[in-house]
């Protein structure tokens, strides 16, 4: 990172956040048609044509994403590739307010995992961070009037599979580029989703579907790299925060598109899983050299 502009940082993470918002919107329109693996097989396709074009655009070839840890992308999209599965699975099944709430229990669950796979410490900070978010998950998903349900499992299954999916990016980051990481992740993804959907044949897009797989593939992409963006112009303990804008935006969202009921439930489990994410980021920062 070349210097801090919190500014153009902020504009990248809209960008992020407008990518999850659309892709939520275009799963639920497309999974009346199509189940999750033929979803994926698409938004795959879609990412890996856009991820070749960039490459031959910029004239980079295919040398750039020579990884240098192989199994490291096995892994990584292995367990990515699970958790945004289960993750629009999630997307038909709960209020899209939910949605985004359990999924910021992501860093909770990399605090946890980190120790066992990374072998970093588990503090007291952290165990602090982990009991806030626990906490705000049973506000979220059981605020005394229904019980836990197979969305809210599904939603938190799938942020387990992306704090896998984080633990692992780490690790890569050490030695391959974002694009590299990208180019894989869409490839190898593709061919698991070919597998797993040849089975029950494949559907052809239809007239309705069409723009929906379009905006699904695009926005996968365009997630990673606002994301990635976002953190090249500010550091992580500025840019984190603003992911959290994406709660009211996806709330909002249901609300309108889809008559979902706003519950106050929802942000105050949510306020309790940002704060155990922030206390675990503030203190997080502090270990790292500036």
């Amino acid at each position: 990172m070349q210097g801090s502009n919190p500014l153009k940082a902020a504009v990248w993470m809209l960008g992020a956040v407008a990518s999850f918002a659309a892709m939520a919107v275009a799963g639920r329109a497309i999974q009346v048609e199509m189940d999750t693996f033929e979803l994926m097989l698409y938004r795959s396709f879609i990412g890996f044509a856009a991820v070749v074009a960039f490459l031959v655009l910029r004239g980079k070839g295919f040398a750039s994403v020579h990884s240098a840890r192989p199994w490291l992308h096995v892994k990584r999209n292995l367990f990515h590739f699970t958790g945004q599965n289960l993750w629009f699975y999630a997307v038909m099944l709960i209020p899209l307010g939910q949605l985004a709430a359990l999924e910021f229990t992501n860093p909770i669950w990399v605090a946890l995992l980190a120790p066992l796979l990374l072998g970093e410490r588990l503090t007291r900070t952290r165990l602090l961070a982990v009991l806030a978010g626990f906490v705000g998950i049973v506000v979220v998903a059981q605020p005394g009037s229904a019980p836990i349900g197979i969305g809210h499992v599904t939603a938190l299954a799938a942020a387990i599979g992306f704090a896998l999916n984080t633990i692992y990016t780490r690790q890569i980051m050490s030695y391959d580029s974002v694009i590299c990481v990208l180019f894989w992740m869409t490839l190898s993804q593709g061919v698991m989703s070919l597998v797993l959907s040849l089975p029950g044949g494949i559907p052809a897009p239809t007239v309705a579907t069409a723009p929906w797989l379009l905006i699904i593939g695009l926005t996968g992409i365009s997630a990673h790299y606002a994301l990635t963006s976002a953190l090249n112009h500010a550091p992580a303990s500025v840019v984190a925060p603003m992911e959290y804008f994406r709660l009211p935006v996806m709330a909002a969202l249901g609300v309108t598109l889809y008559n979902e009921p706003l519950s106050g439930m929802v942000f105050v489990g949510a306020a309790l899983i940002i704060s155990g994410n922030l206390i675990n980021l503030r203190v997080e920062t502090r270990r790292v050299p500036a």
